[in-house]
């Protein structure tokens, strides 16, 4: 079995580490922002395939000592980077962390990429070109203290870049967030879905391709797929198998709305790319018209909190106006709202059954959990 290191938001390790598990990984085990386990390369391609919460699957290859540049430079040179990279190849290197002497990412990867095309003219008289957009190597380093693991971007692009995210709104949810979300309040295919707030459709898109065993990988490329030891025949496989887990329908309603013209339009680009347009439910709706599409359900939302979007002295009445809809319209359901301000939570006017905090990016938000009876 092999070693492998999967990158995620912070606050998401636990949520990220059940989802490996499922999907056959072995000796799972979480990190800060990032999971540790192992598997074989059928697993590597399945991760990068089918799994919702990711950023990048990483492949360690070496961990070498960085007290300072020199030692870094000398310590990467020594590695037989032949097993990984052909002079015809292009490179890139991405770097993490610091030290004492290490403390600009830049200047850290630019010691380790001299070192490897230093190491090919030596023993290639060639060397590779750089590509920092689509290399066909890409290297991860990151120091930690006086050491350096260096490992292989087998995801290329994050994993959260679906590809059907051609049209967004004002600052949508990365859709390994909005993947997330669903698993943190426990949403099932056979459960009603409603974001009554759902600007570019990032939530109710998630919610339909999860519900159709939709793979979220199936229309993008990969890192390994350029790797001098990708297996293009496994690889079909574990497409073929992915694409027969699919289904074609469901038996409950998702639906997203929003009161913007735009970004409803939006949405519905978003949902034609990935093919669900005919499955999920998206419409231009005052929340104040709102009406349950079925008797029970979850709803999760994801109102502006003035961060990003709007002012925070101003989005008292949105806040209000969620509460009242929930406890007016919506007995029976449980509704969820991500937002990243205290103040404007008790606008809501509901007692929370729990609260989870969560990341939006670099924004520290909380999950709130509301039961309505």
């Amino acid at each position: 079995m092999n070693n492998y290191f999967a990158t995620v938001a912070r606050g998401l390790e636990a949520i990220a580490a059940k989802e490996l598990t499922s999907l056959g990984a072995k000796n799972v085990r979480p990190d800060f922002t990032g999971v540790h386990f192992q598997g074989d390369k059928a697993l590597l391609y399945r991760v990068n395939l089918c799994a919702r919460t990711l950023f990048r699957l990483l492949v360690p290859i070496a961990e070498v000592k960085s007290y300072n540049a020199q030692q870094l430079y000398r310590q990467v040179y020594n590695l037989n980077w032949a097993e990984y990279l052909q002079p015809n190849m292009t490179i890139a290197v991405n770097c993490t962390g610091q030290n004492q002497h290490l403390n600009h990412t830049h200047f850290t990867a630019l010691k380790i990429k001299d070192a490897i095309v230093d190491r090919q003219r030596k023993t290639k008289g060639k060397r590779s070109s750089i590509d920092i957009e689509n290399p066909d190597v890409l290297i991860n380093a990151h120091i930690n203290g006086d050491r350096c693991i260096l490992s292989l971007d087998s995801s290329g692009s994050s994993l959260h870049r679906r590809g059907y995210h051609s049209a967004m709104g004002n600052a949508p949810l990365k859709e390994t967030l909005a993947s997330a979300l669903l698993d943190m309040a426990e949403w099932t295919p056979n459960i009603p879905f409603l974001d009554p707030l759902c600007g570019s459709g990032t939530l109710p898109i998630e919610a339909t391709l999860k519900a159709l065993n939709i793979a979220p990988g199936l229309e993008r490329k990969f890192g390994f797929q350029t790797w001098l030891d990708f297996d293009e025949s496994l690889w079909k496989k574990v497409v073929d198998e992915a694409k027969e887990k699919q289904l074609s329908t469901i038996d409950v309603p998702i639906v997203g709305s929003d009161k913007n013209k735009n970004v409803i339009e939006q949405a519905i680009i978003n949902a034609k790319e990935c093919g669900v347009e005919n499955i999920i439910t998206l419409k231009q709706q005052e929340l104040s018209n709102i009406q349950p599409p079925a008797e029970k359900g979850i709803i999760i939302c994801n109102p502006p909190y003035g961060k990003r979007i709007g002012k925070e002295s101003e989005l008292g009445e949105l806040y209000q106006l969620l509460g009242d809809t929930f406890k007016q319209k919506f007995t029976g359901w449980t509704a969820y709202i991500l937002t990243g301000s205290r103040q404007l939570t008790k606008k809501v006017g509901l007692r929370t059954s729990s609260r989870t905090q969560v990341y939006n990016g670099a924004i520290p938000c909380t999950l709130l959990k509301y039961e309505l009876y």
